[in-house]
C-alpha cells in the first residue's frame, strides 16, 4: 500500500509540463478497465491552524478484487507541495486533528485470518516515522471520531446492547451446550418492520450506537478504559462538541417503529461531559432536550455556543398532505443557556426556505470514493455570522456561505461543476474543497475570494494525460406535456458525444444511449461519470437528462410526480431523445434505453409505453410497486408515493406499474441485478419481468451480481463495476450495432449474421 498510494501520490502532483511524454502521444478512449488505475479522494480535514489538509485516498487492490485506503498530509502554506503519505493502510479512514495540530486521529480496519476486522480508533503523531498507536480494541469496533475541546480524549461511537442483561439470556439460548445436544442456534427471531438494510445485511435489533470516551496513553504507556457516555434502548444518529462548554449535543429518535410516522422527526439531547477519569463514573445526566417537529442532521455549534445548525426536511402536520419531495433546508436553533444548562429559545428558525437550494446535498455521478468518502459538514465563521455549506443548484453543487441571521446566500466556487466535500480551519478562514467535474473524478482546491479556485492535488492526471475526453453538451428542452405545471422551466439534458464526433459530416449518424437517473428525487449533474464517459467511447450518443422528479430545480419541479409517478417524467425523457434527434446525427432506428433504480423503472415504465428502443437494460429496478412494498427494506419511504398501503388502495399501484402493461413489450432486455440488493429486490424487479418475456418469447437477459447490494455501480466490487458496464454496452452492441455477443444467446448464432467484436 505504501509503494502503490505513495509513488502515485508523487507523480501526480508533479506539474503537467513535466510528465511523462505520454502527455504529448495520441490520446485514447476511456475503457471500461481505466477504473483499476482510478485513485478518489474521500474525507479531508484542515488543521486547526489551516496549514495543511489530511485527507483519505483510496484506490483498487492490486488483484482488482476490493479497494484500499491510506492517509495523506498535503501543507498549505507551500506552494506545489506534494502529498505526504501519514498512514499506510489497507484501511485507514476518517483522519482527525487533534487541537494542537500535532497529531491525527484515524480509524483502522485490521485483516486476521483473511477478514477485516471492525475498525479501532488509532493516534499518529505527525512528523513523526513512530508507528501508529491503537487507543480502543471494542468489540464491534467504533466510527465517527471527534476530539474533545481540551484535546485530552476522543469521542467515538460504537455498537451497544440496548439491554446488556438482555442480551446475556439470548446468548445463553443460543449456545445450547448440553451433552450430547450441544448446539448453537443459525435462527432469527424477526420482529421489526425493518429487520435488514441494503449494503449493511441483517441487522440487529439489540444493539444500538451509543457515545464513548476514549482516553490518551498516559507517559508510562498505561491508558485508561473507555467511558460510556451514553445508554438505553435508542441510540445516538449524530452528534458534535460545543468547543467552549464541554457539552455534547446529540440527535435520536425515541420510537420503537417510526417507519410509517405520519412525519420524520428526532430530537436533540445534551450532555455535559468532564473529560478528566475521575468522572468517569455511570452515564452523564441528560440535561437537555429539543424535541423537533423535523428530522435534524449535520449538527455544528458555533463557536460561542449559544446555538447550533442543522440540515431537515420540515413536513406539514397531518392532516396536511406530505409531499414526496421535500427540500433540505439549514436550521439554526438558539441556546439560552441558565448557570450552565442550555435551554431551547426559541423554536429553530429555516433559514434557506425560500430559496431554491437543497442545503447539504448535491448531484449524481459515479465515482465518489467508494470506501472513506466522508460527509461534508457545516462550518461557522470565526464571528459566527455566517456558515459554510454545500448546496445544489440546477445540476451544480456548490460551497455556499450562508447568512446566519437572514439567510442570504453567498456562492464561493463556480458553477457547472461539484463540490463533493470540504474541509474548513475552526472560524473557516482556510477552505479546501473536493471537486469534480464531467472530466474529473475529484482533486483537492484552495477556495479563496471572489470564486477562486487553486489545484492543490493531481491524483489522475498521469493517468488523464493519455485519454481523449470532451465535456457533455447541455441542452434546454422544452416539455410538451402537462408542461403548465411547470410552466417558465426548460427539462436540463446533457449530451455526451463520441471521441473524435464531427457535426460537419451530415452522412455518419450515430446510435444513442438513453441514461435515466434514479431517486426518482436526485439529479444528474456536471459532475464525474465514467459510465457516460465509456458508452461514448464505444461510439454512442449518450443523453441524461434531469426530468420531472429531479431535485436541484425547486421543490414544485421536484413534487410534480407525486402520486403519478412514473408519467410526465416519462414524456419529458422522450421530448429529450426528439431533441436530439432533430439535430440529425443520430439514428432514429438505433436507440436504447437504460437506467438504475428509479431509472431502471423508468426504463421498465418505457418500454411498456412506446417501442421506439431497439433495446433496453433495466438496471436495479421495480416492475411491481405493491411487490415492492412488501419486500424492500425501507418501509418508510414508501409513503411518500402512493398512499396508503398497496391492500388499501391497490389501483394505485396497479396503475403505475410496469409489469401491468408487460403485453405491450416488443424490446429486448437485460436486467443488471445485485443478489444482496434490498433497496429494489430483483423479486420485485427484473427477475419478474425476465420470467414474463421468457413466456413471450421476447429475448432477455439476467445478469446476476453476487454478494452485491443497490450500491453496485458506485462501489461494488472492482470488477463487477467493469463486468456491469461491459454487459450493458454488450447488450447495446449486439441490438444496436449487430455485434456478436454469444453468450446472451440460448442457441449458437451464425457468426455471418453479426459483426466481430
Amino acid at each position: 500500500m505504501r509503494r502503490l498510494l505513495g509513488l502515485f501520490a508523487l507523480t501526480a502532483a508533479l506539474p503537467l509540463a513535466v510528465l511523462p511524454l505520454t502527455v504529448a502521444a495520441e490520446k485514447r478512449p476511456i475503457t471500461e478497465k481505466d477504473i483499476f488505475a482510478f485513485h478518489w479522494i474521500g474525507d479531508s480535514q484542515v488543521a486547526p491552524d489551516g496549514s495543511a489538509v489530511a485527507f483519505v485516498e483510496c484506490a483498487v487492490t492490486a488483484n482488482h478484487d476490493g479497494y484500499e485506503t491510506a492517509i495523506y498530509v498535503l501543507e498549505l502554506t507551500r506552494a506545489g507541495a506534494a502529498p505526504r503519505l501519514l498512514t499506510a493502510g489497507p484501511r485507514d479512514t476518517s483522519p482527525r486533528w487533534s487541537q494542537d495540530g500535532k497529531q491525527i486521529a484515524f480509524l483502522r480496519s485490521v485483516e486476521k485470518d483473511g477478514k477485516f476486522g471492525p475498525g479501532q480508533l488509532y493516534l499518529k503523531t505527525v512528523g513523526s516515522d513512530a508507528n501508529p498507536i491503537r487507543l480502543t480494541d471494542m468489540a464491534k469496533g467504533v466510527s465517527n471520531p471527534s476530539w474533545s475541546p481540551k484535546g485530552d480524549a476522543i469521542a467515538v461511537a460504537s455498537a451497544t446492547p440496548q439491554d446488556p442483561d438482555a442480551a446475556k439470556l439470548d446468548a445463553a439460548r443460543k449456545a445450547r451446550a448440553t451433552g450430547d445436544d450441544a448446539h448453537v442456534s443459525d435462527v432469527r427471531i424477526v420482529n421489526r418492520e425493518v429487520y435488514r438494510m441494503n449494503g449493511e445485511g441483517n441487522l440487529d435489533p439489540s444493539l444500538v450506537s451509543q457515545l464513548y470516551l476514549v482516553y490518551l496513553p498516559k507517559a508510562d504507556g498505561t491508558q485508561a478504559s473507555p467511558w460510556q457516555l451514553t445508554g438505553g434502548r435508542f441510540g445516538v444518529e449524530e452528534y458534535v462538541w460545543a468547543a467552549k462548554s464541554g457539552w455534547i449535543f446529540y440527535t435520536s429518535e425515541h420510537e420503537e417503529e417510526p417507519y410509517y410516522d405520519a412525519v420524520d422527526h428526532n430530537s436533540i439531547y445534551g450532555i455535559k461531559v468532564e473529560t478528566g477519569e475521575d468522572h468517569a463514573k455511570g452515564l452523564p445526566a441528560t440535561g437537555f432536550t429539543a424535541d423537533l417537529k423535523l428530522s435534524a442532521h449535520g449538527l455544528a455549534v458555533s463557536h460561542d455556543g449559544k446555538r447550533i445548525a442543522f440540515h431537515a426536511e420540515e413536513r406539514p402536520s397531518p392532516p396536511a398532505k406530505q409531499p414526496s419531495h421535500q427540500q433540505s433546508d439549514l436550521w439554526v436553533m438558539d441556546f439560552g443557556w441558565n448557570e450552565g444548562i442550555p435551554n431551547m429559545s426559541p423554536a429553530p428558525r429555516d433559514l434557506t426556505s425560500k430559496l431554491s437550494y437543497e442545503m447539504g446535498s448535491g448531484v449524481g455521478g459515479d465515482n465518489t470514493a467508494p470506501r472513506g468518502a466522508g460527509r461534508p459538514a457545516i462550518a461557522w465563521s470565526a464571528d459566527d455570522s455566517r456558515l459554510t455549506d454545500v448546496a445544489a443548484k440546477q445540476g451544480s453543487a456548490l460551497l455556499v456561505s450562508v447568512d446566519a441571521a437572514s439567510g442570504a446566500v453567498t456562492e464561493l466556487t463556480q458553477a457547472k461543476q461539484a463540490v463533493v466535500g470540504f474541509g474548513a480551519s475552526p472560524g473557516g478562514q482556510k477552505l479546501v474543497a473536493l471537486i469534480s467535474n464531467p472530466l474529473l473524478i475529484g482533486d483537492l482546491f484552495s477556495i479563496g475570494a471572489e470564486k477562486a479556485q487553486t489545484q492543490l492535488t493531481h491524483v489522475n492526471d498521469a493517468l488523464f494525460s493519455q485519454l481523449d475526453l470532451a465535456m457533455p453538451q447541455e441542452m434546454q428542452v422544452t416539455p410538451t406535456v402537462h408542461a403548465s405545471d411547470i410552466a417558465g422551466q426548460t427539462i436540463d439534458t446533457f449530451v455526451q458525444l463520441p471521441p473524435g464526433f464531427d457535426s460537419s459530416d451530415a452522412k455518419k449518424k450515430y446510435p444513442l444511449i438513453l441514461n435515466i437517473h434514479g431517486g426518482p428525487h436526485s439529479a444528474y449533474g456536471w459532475i464525474f461519470d465514467h459510465e457516460m464517459l465509456w458508452m461514448a467511447a464505444r461510439g454512442y450518443v449518450v443523453v441524461y437528462p434531469n426530468p420531472r422528479g429531479s431535485t436541484s430545480y425547486g421543490e414544485k419541479f421536484a413534487n410534480v410526480i407525486e402520486d403519478n409517478y412514473p408519467n410526465d417524467d416519462f414524456h419529458d425523457l422522450m421530448d429529450t431523445v426528439d431533441a436530439v434527434v432533430k439535430l440529425g446525427y443520430v439514428d432514429p432506428e438505433k436507440l436504447g434505453v437504460t437506467g438504475g433504480s428509479g431509472g431502471g423503472l423508468l426504463t421498465d415504465w418505457t418500454v411498456t409505453q412506446t417501442n421506439r428502443f431497439k433495446a433496453a437494460v433495466a438496471q436495479r429496478d421495480i416492475v411491481d410497486w405493491a411487490n415492492w412494498w412488501y419486500t424492500a427494506d425501507i418501509g418508510e419511504f414508501h409513503q411518500y408515493w402512493m398512499k396508503p398501503a398497496p391492500f388499501d388502495n391497490l389501483e394505485a399501484y396497479h396503475d403505475r406499474s410496469p409489469l401491468t402493461y408487460v403485453n405491450n413489450i416488443k424490446t429486448p432486455m437485460m436486467f443488471i441485478l445485485g443478489d444482496a440488493d434490498y433497496r429494489t429486490p430483483p423479486t420485485a424487479g427484473g427477475e419478474v419481468f425476465f420470467r414474463a418475456l421468457k413466456y413471450k418469447k421476447i429475448p432477455t437477459v439476467m445478469v446476476r451480481f453476487p454478494r452485491e447490494s443497490h450500491e453496485l455501480s458506485r462501489s461494488g466490487e472492482p470488477w463487477h463495476r467493469v463486468e456491469r458496464l461491459e454487459n450493458i454496452v454488450g447488450w447495446f452492441d449486439k441490438y444496436l450495432m449487430g455485434v456478436c455477443e454469444p453468450q446472451y444467446d440460448v442457441a449458437p448464432v451464425d457468426s455471418s449474421s453479426c459483426k466481430a467484436k
